[in-house]
C-alpha cells in the first residue's frame, strides 16, 4: 500500500536533490512530494490514501502571479500596467511553465498512473506546467512569500529580458500605429522592398514609412517578421518621429 510516509521513505533523497536545483531546503518536505503526485497517481492508490497535487497548483498559480508581478514592477518601474501584464501572461503561460519544468527536470521526479506514464505524461506542457505551479504552491505553504519570491529570481526571473523582447517585436507594429496616430491621426505603411532567395529558404526586406519617409527597415525569413522587426527599430528611435 502506498502512503505519503513510504513515499517519503523510498523519495527522501532524490526529493532533498531537487530541493537543491531550487535553491531551497523545505521544513515539511512532505509538501514537495505533494507535489509531483498527479491525479493519475493519487487515483491509483485511492482516494483515502494520497492528495494530489492539484490543490498545490491552484495555490501555486497565484503566488507565480504575485511574485512575477513584483519582480516585473522593481525591474521595468516605468513600464505600464498593460505592457506588465502582457510580460506577466507571457512568463507563467503553460508553454513556458513546462520549459522551465524541463530546465529543473522536473518530469523525472512526477509520480503518475500507469496510462498517463505509457503516454508521455511526463513530456506533456499541461502536466509539467501544472506541477511546476505546484511546487511554488509548496514552497510558499513552507516558507512563504519570501521563499517563493527568491525561487522565482532562480527560475524565472533569468528569462524576463528575452521574453521582454519576443513582445516587444510581437507588439511593436500595433505600438508604432499608435504612436504616430497620436499625434498625426494617421499611421505608418510596410513596403515590401524586395524578397530574395529559393522559396524554401527566402528573405524578406521590408521598410516601414510615413508620409514617405523611411523610418526603419527589417529582414526576415518571413515578411510578418520582417515588418515587426522594421517596427520594434522605429519605435527605438521614436524620438525622431516627432521631427516628421
Amino acid at each position: 500500500m502506498t502512503t505519503m510516509e513510504s513515499l517519503l521513505i523510498r523519495n527522501r533523497d532524490q526529493l532533498l536533490a531537487f530541493a537543491g536545483r531550487l535553491g531551497y531546503s523545505f521544513k515539511d518536505i512532505s509538501l514537495l512530494q505533494q507535489a509531483f503526485i498527479h491525479a493519475s497517481f493519487a487515483f491509483e492508490q485511492g482516494q483515502d490514501r494520497l492528495n494530489d497535487n492539484e490543490t498545490l497548483e491552484f495555490l501555486g498559480d497565484a503566488v507565480l502571479d504575485l511574485t512575477v508581478g513584483y519582480d516585473l514592477i522593481k525591474r521595468f518601474p516605468a513600464l505600464r500596467e498593460g505592457e506588465l501584464t502582457r510580460l506577466r501572461a507571457a512568463l507563467v503561460q503553460e508553454g513556458h511553465l513546462a520549459l522551465m519544468a524541463k530546465e529543473i527536470g522536473l518530469g523525472d521526479y512526477l509520480l503518475l498512473g500507469k496510462g498517463e506514464n505509457a503516454s508521455k505524461g511526463r513530456e506533456k506542457p499541461s502536466i509539467l506546467s501544472c506541477a511546476f505551479e505546484a511546487v511554488m504552491g509548496a514552497i510558499f505553504l513552507d516558507g512563504g512569500y519570501e521563499a517563493a519570491r527568491q525561487v522565482v529570481d532562480v527560475l524565472v526571473t533569468p528569462h524576463i529580458d528575452a521574453k521582454k523582447e519576443d513582445l516587444y517585436l510581437a507588439d511593436s507594429k500595433s505600438r508604432l500605429q499608435e504612436m504616430i496616430q497620436e499625434k498625426h491621426n494617421e499611421g505608418p505603411v510596410y513596403v515590401l522592398e524586395k524578397a530574395e532567395g529559393p522559396d524554401h529558404a527566402k528573405i524578406f526586406h521590408v521598410s516601414v514609412r510615413f508620409q514617405d519617409k523611411i523610418l526603419a527597415r527589417g529582414t526576415a525569413r518571413s515578411k510578418k517578421e520582417a515588418e515587426q522587426q522594421a517596427a520594434a527599430e522605429a519605435v527605438r528611435d521614436f524620438a525622431s518621429l516627432f521631427d516628421l
